[in-house]
């Protein structure tokens, strides 16, 4: 017999509120240049973020209270959709950059690759909760789940979408030992992959251009460096405390993407080491209190999805600041609750929620 469960996690709800509220005053900052000239209007990804921040945080406060066993329930429903959007976008999606990542529903865009990460998170908690023990066996636990991730994991790469398939895989790899992978299959895996992973940046000349872009942006600064060097400039002139919220210099089409990938270049900018430094700091919070919470669920199913969707949240956050910072090879990834984008904030608001409610139903200490 379930107890009944208790309050949510207040420092998991606090840094995502305090995230988000740091994203809608970056958006408004980071956006204005390029609103006002696409749109005639400066405001413009603020308004259209804000549209999408409070169904997002109404969703999160709903699934707050609603029992995330439900969703255990709604396993192959979502990863069908998952499968059925990443297919969709091919054919039908809005080719925006030589990608097509999004299908344009009129009002708004969806993106299929946010929603097949819960999918795929949720698919992940459940199958571990069905095999329990059986995890640690190649092909009958673990095998059958890792068909899954690559099929979707080449989907997203066939948009192309290097650095959500990348996220993926990565998360799922973390998840997988969570579960009870052997860390030899894991190894194996990996490094079987990495074959795989060294064509597919040769055979694209732009993955090529970023990959020794990463080693030294500075060779080619006014090219395939720019990025990097950009986005370097813009943290370094911000030193302690920043220049600013809306003074910053390089969100004047000097940072590429400045509002979603390259935001964090903006913020530290403007709010400086000790902005940046908070941004960092409220991820860690997040990602102890996540995975505090999965340790505590009362059942498999929740622990892992607990530990999916924490890792779905943190990597990617760390994968968008590594890349800003130049600690990591260009790709293109948003950094969660700070980046413009609609689909991937209402996905990870919608997904607190269910961390938010895995945590009230925690063993207390």
């Amino acid at each position: 017999m379930q107890s009944a469960p208790g309050r949510p996690d207040l420092l998991i709800f606090a840094p995502v509120v305090a995230l988000l509220a740091i994203g809608l005053l970056m958006v408004t900052s980071a956006g204005s240049v390029t609103g006002l000239i696409q749109y005639g209007d400066p405001y413009f990804h603020v308004k259209r973020q804000a549209v999408v921040a409070v169904p997002g945080l109404v969703a999160m406060v709903l699934l707050m209270r609603t029992d995330y066993r439900f969703f255990r329930l709604l396993t192959l429903p979502l990863l069908a959709a998952g499968f059925v959007g990443l297919v969709a976008v091919l054919f039908v999606g809005a080719e925006i950059g030589g990608a097509r990542r999004w299908i344009n529903l009129g009002a708004f865009n969806i993106q299929p690759s946010e929603i097949m990460k819960f999918a795929l998170v949720n698919y992940l908690a459940a199958f571990a909760a069905v095999r329990k023990g059986e995890i640690g066996d190649f092909f009958r636990g673990f095998l059958p789940p890792l068909l899954v991730v690559g099929a979707a994991f080449a989907l997203v790469l066939l948009e192309p979408d290097f650095g959500t398939g990348v996220a993926m895989m990565v998360t799922a790899f973390i998840v997988l030992f969570a579960a009870g992978a052997r860390v030899g299959h894991l190894l194996a895996v990996g490094l079987l992959s990495l074959p795989g992973l060294g064509l597919l940046i040769y055979l694209e000349p732009y993955r090529m251009r970023r990959l020794l872009a990463f080693i030294d942006p500075w060779a080619d600064r006014m090219d395939a460096g720019w990025n990097v060097v950009q986005s370097l400039l813009a943290i370094g002139s911000g030193g302690l405390l920043g220049l600013g919220l809306g003074e910053g210099r390089q969100k004047y089409l000097y940072v590429p993407e400045q509002h979603t990938d390259f935001i964090f270049a903006i913020l530290g900018e403007e709010l400086g080491f000790v902005g940046a430094a908070t941004v960092v700091l409220l991820f860690v919070l997040l990602a102890w209190r996540g995975y505090r919470a999965a340790l505590r669920a009362p059942d498999v199913y929740g622990c892992i999805l607990a530990v999916g969707i924490t890792t779905m949240i943190v990597f990617q956050a760390l994968l968008n600041i590594g890349v800003v910072t130049g600690s990591l090879p260009a790709t293109g990834i948003t950094l969660p609750f700070i980046s413009y984008g609609g689909s991937s904030l209402l996905v990870t608001l919608a997904s607190v929620g269910i961390l938010l409610n895995i945590s009230s139903h925690g063993t207390r200490a």
